[in-house]
């Protein structure tokens, strides 16, 4: 779909102008107007209570004469209360009502409208990502005829002011590069576990550095280079799978080529059965997701490369399959680590942590001006903040304050939790250097603490996305999260 920030009145020609009505029937500025130069039928439909305002609920119209062939009518809720999340929600289900007619163009004046607590650019970006997230098809493998796409091909954003257009327009810009980025994290997360192998995320990344090869550099290193580098955690997750592991490293240079980069590192478990410490059958098939990590490092070097970000920027995916088999690792097992720590394995579905551990080692020898690890690593972290916020761990409050507000302009929230020392002893083993659990109390705390022990030195954060990167249920999918989360971190990253 074609976006466009257009400086525009309703008499623009369309196939269909979006306007809205807020509760108690007050239209909108568009509205209002389009409903004068119509006749005043809009004004009709209220008085006959086919419109209430009410938020998402839509009535299509259409009209002999005017401009628009079409008038699709959004409810925007109370007008003192419409803020981004509620454009967000109106926009929406407005696009998804226009997709069912055979408009091939529409114009959405909502974003005429005062939206409280926000600008020009975020409405266009946010008009973007909204556009894409109603085209997102999950890549089903179903035999059956696929629907007809939409013959909607053009969404223009009327904005009011030459000054405003501009900031839009690069707002839907930025939103579409996020957006592309989004779709990848979400198709990757999405696809089952016997297609996205370790072995296919490293294809994916290399594509991806085929498209983009004047910026984006990848490196795959297999299990026998991961052994050089006695990464003697991350094999021991792999150590039951035929699936051979991946480590995965790319680079994207975009900015001075003396300035340091920012580093992410993904945690990428293609299928996690808990290995030998095995999960309960019930949804094991979700832990298809368990790579949604490494799926938003791929996700936002693509929507980096895309925008043509000027900065510099290194992933490092660790990626394999956690299963039982006589030669996985047991608990009990011993490791040791590319750091030289060792590890006491108490609990071989805390393998996250383990492969994670070795990438965080690695990525030392970019020298990074700052480390983001993703992970969906623990389903304590669900318990604590359910599926609205991703955890947010840090050892610099600088980094974790500028992750936060990232999070709250993009709309994918991260909640700040303590890292302290005194969760870390909840780690503490008789028989090696750490243990890779800390019992049931703080769980997403102490695998952050974990964590820790191999960040030293450098400036980091971890986000825990176990509650954010899919959801479950008859709607069941990948987010895409955090994808907007890191990119606005990174489009305003000093």
């Amino acid at each position: 779909m074609e976006l466009h920030a257009i400086a525009t009145t309703t008499r623009h020609r369309t196939d269909c102008a979006i306007v809205g009505v807020y509760e108690k029937g007050l239209l909108s500025a568009a509205a209002a107007d389009l409903d004068q130069q119509l006749g005043k039928p809009l004004s009709r439909l209220i008085k006959e209570g086919d419109v209430s305002g009410k938020l998402g609920e839509t009535l299509l119209v259409t009209v002999p004469k005017g401009n628009a062939a079409r008038i699709l009518i959004v409810g925007m809720g109370a007008k003192d209360k419409f803020g981004r999340k509620q454009y967000r929600k109106a926009l929406l289900a407005a696009l998804n009502a226009v997709k069912k007619t055979g408009s091939t163009n529409a114009t959405c004046y909502l974003s005429q409208e005062t939206v409280a607590a926000t600008s020009a650019y975020y409405l266009g970006r946010t008009s973007a990502e909204v556009a894409a997230h109603s085209t997102y098809r999950i890549p089903d493998l179903k035999t059956a005829k696929k629907p007809a796409p939409s013959p909607l091909k053009t969404l223009n954003i009327a904005i009011l002011g030459s000054q405003e257009r501009i900031q839009a327009e690069k707002g839907l810009r930025h939103g579409t590069g996020i957006s592309s980025g989004m779709a990848l994290t979400r198709d990757l997360g999405n696809l089952p576990a016997n297609i996205c192998t370790p072995t296919y995320l490293a294809k994916t990344a290399q594509e991806l550095a085929r498209v983009h090869r004047s910026s984006l550099t990848v490196r795959v290193m297999d299990q026998a280079a991961i052994r050089k580098l006695k990464m003697g955690s991350f094999l021991s997750v792999t150590a039951g799978s035929d699936q051979p592991p991946r480590l995965i490293v790319l680079e994207y240079k975009g900015g001075n080529s003396k300035a340091a980069p920012v580093a992410l590192v993904g945690k990428g478990i293609t299928f996690d059965t808990g290995g030998i410490s095995i999960k309960p059958a019930a949804a094991m098939d979700e832990m298809k997701y368990d790579m949604c990590g490494a799926a938003t490092v791929l996700g936002v070097f693509k929507a980096v490369a895309n925008l043509k970000l000027p900065i510099n920027l290194v992933g490092i995916i660790a990626t394999c399959e956690n299963m039982p088999s006589g030669s996985a690792t047991k608990p009990g097992d011993v490791v040791k680590s590319m750091s030289g720590q060792t590890i006491e394995i108490l609990n071989t579905d805390a393998e996250g942590r383990l492969v994670l551990c070795d990438a965080l080692t690695y990525v030392r020898r970019y020298s990074p001006k700052a480390v983001i690890d993703i992970a969906t690593l623990t389903g304590a972290c669900v318990v604590a903040l359910g599926n609205q916020y991703s955890g947010l761990f840090s050892n610099d409050e600088d980094l974790s304050s500028a992750l936060v507000q990232a999070g709250k302009r993009a709309e994918d929230g991260a909640w700040p939790m303590p890292v302290d020392e005194e969760y870390a002893d909840q780690l503490r083993s008789n028989f090696a250097d750490m243990a890779n659990v800390g019992g049931r109390e703080a769980g997403a705390i102490t695998a952050a603490c974990f964590l820790a022990k191999f960040v030293e030195g450098m400036k980091w954060a971890h986000l825990d996305i176990a509650g954010t990167a899919w959801i479950s249920g008859a709607n069941k999918g990948g987010t895409g999260r955090p994808v907007p989360l890191l990119m606005d971190f990174l489009i305003n990253h000093k």
